[in-house]
């Protein structure tokens, strides 16, 4: 009953009619390229929607199971970049030596093209399930480490000066203070690495790994027109992890700081 109110109220009623008329003009779309325009391989370019779907259901247990491990090693990665990043940050929030120390190499780091360290970590490890944790941890380390070093700093100055006043302890500033305002920068880095993290586990995939999303993505673009709706299954499948990984991290946030004026029921101060 509540959630049929919520509905009512149109919470979700206008995403629902964006997807549902999106659907239609994406068939009708696919419908006049093949039998109107006479597009050469018309199905390749824009395929039916319900063929679409169709495949989905026919090889859903293969595309949950390759897609859980990309999934799964994206995590891993994801975990391990963020764990840095948060480190990084907290450091060098500590100490301007150890931001004049690193942050410029941070930053040179995000200059090397991922489409061709991929190759490189791949060919040197020479494990897929390393290589996409290793890219998958590379990609969420930047805009982690970036944003929390931001909301470390983002603290109220008097708020901070009431805590010294107190001749609070440097643990008990961070823990009291400086974390809790920088939970907000944390999880607008982590909702931006989360789908970068998948993206960069099947880019890693394609470059010859035995098993994940990106596997079967890159087989049926070989056979080309006859395993095309297999085709854009996976990317349909690719593009639902990142918003999965993107949705859980809203979510985490959302139970973690509840505070947040967008997670109020009214918005506005506190």
């Amino acid at each position: 009953m509540k959630g049929n109110s919520m509905l009512v109220k149109g919470r979700f009623l206008p995403l629902l009619v964006w997807i549902a008329g999106l659907l239609i003009v994406w068939e009708a779309l696919s419908w006049v390229l093949l039998n109107v325009a006479h597009t050469p391989l018309a199905q390749s370019k824009l395929p039916y929607v319900h063929e679409l779907i169709a495949t989905l259901f026919q090889y859903g247990g293969t595309l949950l199971k390759e897609g859980a491990a990309t999934f799964g090693n994206a995590a891993v990665g994801f975990l391990l970049g963020a764990a840095a990043g948060v480190l990084l940050a907290v450091l060098m929030s500590v100490s301007k030596t150890i931001e004049q120390l690193t942050f410029p190499y941070a930053v040179a780091s995000q200059m090397i093209p991922i489409l061709g360290l991929a190759p490189i970590i791949y060919g040197i490890v020479r494990d897929e399930q390393i290589s996409r944790i290793i890219i998958s941890g590379y990609i969420t380390f930047f805009p982690v480490s970036l944003n929390m070093l931001r909301g470390l700093r983002s603290v109220d100055l008097s708020a901070l000066e009431l805590m010294h006043s107190y001749a609070a302890k440097p643990w008990a500033v961070y823990t009291k203070l400086r974390l809790p305002a920088a939970l907000p920068g944390l999880f607008s880095g982590l909702k931006i690495a989360a789908p970068l993290a998948v993206t960069g586990a099947i880019l890693v995939e394609l470059m010859g790994a035995q098993h994940g999303i990106g596997v079967i993505m890159l087989r049926n673009l070989y056979y080309g027109p006859s395993h095309t709706y297999m085709f854009w299954s996976t990317i349909i499948i690719g593009a639902f992890l990142g918003m999965a990984s993107y949705g859980l991290m809203s979510l985490i946030e959302r139970l973690v700081s509840p505070w947040q004026p967008e997670f109020r029921p009214k918005g506005g101060g506190r």
